[in-house]
C-alpha cells in the first residue's frame, strides 16, 4: 500500500517529559475496572504475573521525553496515518501513557485504551483532558479484554511494545485478532530478532554483539529481559489467524544505538532526523535494521 509521507508535527516535551497536546474541553470515559494485577498467557495455558515491565515502569516514565522514545512514537504514528482513516474505532492494548491513543483521537477516531498501569492511564487522561479529546480508558491486561469489552469489535486493534513481554505470542495475537471486525486492521510492534546485534555492535560492545547473534531474548534499555521475534514468525501467526500483511516497517533505524537518556536535538535538526527515520522505516534495506518491526495486517477470513 503506497502512502505519501504524512505531514509532520512539532514536538515539545513537557517539563515532566510527557507529550504536549493542545485543545480545550474534554470528555474522558472509562470501562469497568478489571484486576489491577496484569496477567498474561503462560505456557501450557497457565497464567503468570506480568511483572517484567511493571518493575521498570518508573524508568520508562523518566525517559518518555528522550530522543529514542520520541523517534519510536513518531515513526509509529506516521506509519499508522497511512492505514487508519479518521473516525475509525480503535482498540489500543498496552496503551501506556497514550501517545498513539491521543494521536488517533486527535484525528477523530473513537479510541479505547487498555493498560494495567493506573499511573500511565492517568497520564493519558490528563493529556486527553488538556486536548479536549474523548478517550475511553480501561485498567486491565490482555486477558482481561473479554470482561472489559464484552462483544465489542473494532476497525483497528493496536498493540505496540507489548509482545516482547508476553510468554505466548500466538495466544496473544489470537486474542488481539478476535477484537478486529471483518476486514479490520491489526497493528503490532515487536523487537526485531533479526537485528539484535545491531545496537551493541554500533556501540562498540563487541561481546554483547556476539552474544546477540542468533539470540531470542535480550536485556532491553530498562534492564528487563524480553523476547525478540522475527518478521517471519509474526507474519506466519497472522496468516494462520486469517490476516494478510498490508505493510511492515522498521522502527528506529538510525537512532537506536544512541544512549537511552539522549535528549532530542533542537529544531530544525529534530525535524530532519524524524523525516529520515520515517523514510528509512519503509524502504529496503534500511527497514530491516529497525530495532522494532511494525506490522499492519488486515483480516481476510
Amino acid at each position: 500500500m503506497a502512502c505519501q509521507a504524512p505531514t509532520p508535527r512539532s514536538y515539545k516535551p513537557n517539563a515532566d517529559r510527557t507529550w504536549n497536546v493542545h485543545r480545550s474541553g474534554v470528555q474522558v470515559g472509562s470501562c469497568r475496572r478489571a484486576s489491577r494485577t496484569a496477567l498474561f498467557f503462560g505456557s501450557g495455558g497457565r497464567l503468570g504475573r506480568m511483572t517484567l515491565f511493571s518493575a521498570a515502569e518508573g524508568t520508562w516514565v523518566e525517559r518518555l521525553g528522550g530522543l529514542r522514545n520520541l523517534v519510536r512514537q513518531e515513526s509509529i504514528a506516521r506509519q499508522l496515518e497511512c492505514h487508519v482513516p479518521s473516525r475509525h474505532t480503535v482498540l489500543d492494548v498496552g496503551c501506556g501513557q497514550g501517545t498513539q491513543a491521543i494521536r488517533l483521537a486527535e484525528r477523530g477516531c473513537t479510541v479505547v485504551g487498555v493498560d494495567p498501569s493506573t499511573a500511565l492511564l492517568e497520564q493519558l487522561r490528563a493529556a486527553a483532558h488538556a486536548g479536549g479529546l474523548q478517550v475511553q480508558t480501561c485498567v486491565g491486561s490482555l486477558e482481561d479484554l473479554p470482561a472489559l469489552l464484552d462483544d465489542r469489535r473494532f476497525e483497528v486493534v493496536c498493540a505496540h511494545g507489548l509482545l516482547m513481554y508476553l510468554e505466548d505470542t500466538a495466544a496473544a495475537l489470537a486474542m488481539l485478532a478476535s477484537y478486529a471486525i471483518p476486514d479490520g486492521l491489526l497493528s503490532v510492534t515487536f523487537r526485531n530478532g533479526a537485528a539484535l546485534a545491531y545496537r551493541p555492535a554500533l556501540r562498540g560492545q563487541w561481546r554483547a554483539a556476539t552474544e546477540a547473534l542468533g539470540a531470542k531474548t535480550y536485556v532491553n534499555e530498562l534492564g528487563v529481559t524480553a523476547t525478540a521475534h522475527t518478521l517471519e514468525n509474526i507474519t506466519g501467526c497472522l496468516t494462520e489467524l486469517g490476516f494478510a500483511v498490508v505493510q511492515w516497517y522498521g522502527v528506529r533505524v538510525f537512532t537506536d544505538p544512541m544512549p537511552a537518556d539522549q535528549a532530542p536535538p533542537p529544531e530544525p535538526e529534530l525535524r530532519r532526523l524524524l523525516d529520515v527515520e520515517y523514510e528509512a522505516s519503509r524502504r529496503d534495506p534500511y527497514r530491516h535494521f529497525g530495532s522494532q518491526i511494525h506490522v499492519v495486517a488486515q483480516r481476510t477470513s
